[in-house]
């Protein structure tokens, strides 16, 4: 064997020896359950000429109504750029409106026309629909140990929002 062949056999181990360690089940299981899940909404989203950034900016302007655009550019964690082309486009198409804060009028507070959150509905209830088709034979459970594992995955940063979420966000085991 040369010594081409006998770093290449080596390499090749390490990296059979990394695969093993990977848990590429789960991890093809959540491409295809994301790609699944927001198929449904691309589709109603290609129809007003939007994306799925729009899609964000909707559901949770919906669901929290006197979010500041500072408030929205953190949770999504994006820039003002980012979110600047696809808000213009969804308070020019009557969806959103923008109104000054109440304390500090330089602050922006972003709340859903009625435009805005039928929309947001129209795009949740698909997603709900293939939620609840998933966790039908479920037991809570079940259903406590997924939430786990969904919050698990999640950034620490990102759990303190989901905490900080509208009160009516509660599980099917009574618990937020």
């Amino acid at each position: 064997m040369t010594s081409e062949q006998a770093t290449a056999a080596f390499a090749e181990s390490e990296t059979d020896k990394t695969a093993a360690d990977i848990d590429f089940a789960i991890i093809e299981e959540l491409f295809f359950a994301y790609r699944d899940f927001t198929s449904d909404p691309d589709k109603q989203l290609a129809q007003y000429g939007f994306g799925r950034a729009h899609h964000r900016i909707v559901h949770f302007v919906n669901r929290r109504p006197g979010l500041t655009v500072a408030e929205l550019l953190e949770l999504l964690k994006i820039t003002k750029q980012s979110l600047a082309r696809v808000l213009k486009q969804l308070i020019d198409g009557g969806y959103i409106v923008q109104v000054p804060g109440p304390r500090d009028r330089r602050q922006r507070e972003l709340h859903p026309t009625e435009k805005g959150r039928k929309l947001a509905m129209d795009l949740a209830m698909p997603q709900s629909r293939r939620i609840a088709r998933a966790l039908a034979e479920t037991s809570p459970r079940d259903r406590a140990v997924i939430e786990r594992f969904l919050l698990d995955m999640m950034n620490p940063d990102s759990r303190a929002q989901i905490a900080a979420a509208p009160k009516d966000r509660i599980s099917r085991t009574g618990q937020e």
